[in-house]
């Protein structure tokens, strides 16, 4: 089998979520199944291809490859679909980039990030606040975090944040619609650092200002980090943002003597800071 170049969505048929957000794509848009891979159905509708896979996708490293060479096809980019789980219980939309910064205690590789799909990955955040407005869930960021490993550029939409919410039907046509009706931006692309796990500057700045984020280094990622390790973490998360420009620090989130270190750190590796008031509005 070959086809042309796709944007691949992958279904893990253990993620009850992920299986939600896959019937209900199908359900939504006319599809052409062409072949099978594991055992399923692969479906595609113009440039999207949808595939499910056996495993947990946390565990499927290197699946981009497995699946191109099964089309015979260049991969543009990976979305997996994937439930959501915090102990909060707060329903949540959720869209993030992927890699360890440390031990990678959920699939991937220790110290390894998979490049960031952030035009995608932005635009998606911003066309769920638009679909899930009149539904009970908050829209969210997540910063980078667990597996799988990819070489290609990859990011996870999910449904959470627990049981009740993995089936959701509404919450999954958001999804699909997001995914669906996707158009990429040309926009200035960011690495984030600093804040908490769901990234709410961010999110803020990505949902009111023309600009995409790639990975996102959350505090507790850095705080302790030597500066070795703390121009490790920056450099890897620069690099595997493809066409990075600049460095976007939530500034409020941190001790100044934190801040101070990482411009020092940022202007040492020639990444220019940006502020938000130099973004254009959306």
């Amino acid at each position: 089998m070959s086809v042309d170049t796709m944007r691949i969505l992958i279904c893990s048929s253990p993620d009850r979520a992920s299986v939600n957000i896959r019937d209900n794509l199908l359900s939504l848009f006319k599809w052409s199944e062409i072949d099978k891979f594991e055992g399923y159905p692969i479906f595609v509708r113009g440039d999207n291809m949808l595939v499910t896979i056996n495993q947990l996708h946390l565990y499927a490293n290197c699946i981009d490859q497995k699946i191109a060479e099964a089309i015979d096809s260049d991969i543009t980019e990976i979305i997996f679909l994937s439930r959501h789980k915090a102990a909060s219980g707060i329903h949540t939309l959720t869209v993030h980039p992927i890699g360890n910064f440390s031990v990678a205690e959920y699939g991937g590789f220790d110290k390894e990030l998979v490049p960031s799909a952030h035009h995608s990955m932005t635009e998606i955040l911003r066309r769920l606040k638009k679909f899930a407005k009149e539904l009970p869930f908050g829209v969210s960021f997540e910063v980078t975090h667990h597996g799988p490993y990819l070489d290609k550029p990859t990011l996870f939409v999910e449904i959470g944040s627990d049981e009740s919410m993995w089936e959701n039907k509404k919450a999954a046509i958001a999804i699909a619609k997001s995914i669906m009706e996707l158009q990429i931006p040309v926009n200035p692309v960011l690495i984030g650092i600093g804040g908490g796990h769901y990234a709410p500057r961010f999110t803020e700045v990505a949902l009111t200002k023309k600009v995409s984020f790639g990975h996102m280094i959350p505090n507790y990622a850095i705080e302790n980090a030597g500066e070795e390790e703390m121009m490790e973490i920056i450099e890897m998360a620069y690099e595997r943002t493809p066409g990075a420009q600049f460095a976007y620090l939530h500034k409020k989130s941190m001790k100044r003597s934190i801040v101070t270190r990482l411009t020092h750190l940022l202007n040492k590796l020639n990444i220019e800071i940006i502020e938000s008031e130099s973004l254009e509005e959306l």
